[in-house]
Order: C-alpha cells, then sequence, then structure tokens
C-alpha cells in the first residue's frame, strides 16, 4: 500500500513539474516577445526624424538576417508568420511607399542625407499569429 502512495505521488509530482516548466518556459517567451516589440511600438503615433527611421530599419534588417528570413528575387524579404518583420515608409514628397530593403540597399546615407531632419509618424504597426511585430509603417509628417 505504502508503495502505491508513494508511486502516486512521484507521479503527480512529476506532472506538477512538467507544467511548472513548460509555465516559465511560456512566460519567459511571452516577456521576450514583449521587448522585442517594444522596440517598435515606442515609434507608434508618435514624430520621430528620419534618423530615428534609418534606426528602426537596420533593427528590422538585422533582425530578419538573423533569422534567415528568405528573400525574393527582387531581394525583398519574404513574410513569414514567424519572425520576420517589415517596414514601409511613405514619402509624401512623390506619394510613393518604399519597402525596407529599398532604403536600405539604396543607401541609408543618401535617405539620412534627404531626410535626417524630415519627421515621418509611424500609424500602423502589425503582429503575427504569435504576437510579434510583423509590420511597421511610417509616413512623412513634414517635408
Amino acid at each position: 500500500m505504502k508503495k502505491i502512495i508513494i508511486l502516486i505521488l512521484c507521479i503527480v509530482l512529476i506532472i506538477l513539474s512538467i507544467f511548472g516548466v513548460k509555465y516559465i518556459n511560456y512566460k519567459a517567451e511571452q516577456s521576450s516577445i514583449q521587448e522585442a516589440n517594444l522596440e517598435y511600438e515606442t515609434y507608434l503615433n508618435k514624430q520621430i526624424t528620419g534618423r530615428e527611421v534609418t534606426t528602426a530599419v537596420n533593427r528590422a534588417v538585422n533582425q530578419n538576417e538573423k533569422n534567415a528570413v528568405s528573400k525574393d528575387e527582387q531581394g525583398f524579404y519574404i513574410q513569414n508568420d514567424t519572425n520576420s518583420i517589415e517596414i514601409e515608409i511613405k514619402i509624401m514628397d512623390n506619394e510613393t511607399t518604399y519597402k525596407m530593403e529599398t532604403i536600405y540597399n539604396g543607401g541609408m546615407e543618401n535617405f539620412i542625407q534627404y531626410y535626417n531632419e524630415i519627421y515621418f509618424e509611424c500609424t500602423r504597426i502589425d503582429y503575427n499569429s504569435l504576437g510579434k511585430v510583423r509590420y511597421v509603417l511610417f509616413e512623412q509628417r513634414t517635408t
């Protein structure tokens, strides 16, 4: 009888331990997602300079490279539902929306030269199914 009770207690402890570890991992993942999202959410509905836009673009490109996000034949990152980030910049001077890769590959120095002191506003952020930022839109506010 004692052996059965000890066996049941051991099984219950093992099950509780498994659930505890899963819960701790879940909370750690959620914390990591929130921290990563905060890097982009701080821009939402705020005016920032062109230099800060380039910082966000550099961050997104680095994250896509780190996460080995695939590119299409034009060199644009292919969006997935797990770890890709896309940034678009809407320039009011010519009413054109540019993907971050266009700005990044065209030369960040050129963008900074023309838009360093121009203000942009982050008007939209979308999330993937995991709750991570997947899309950010910056719109030019001043000329």
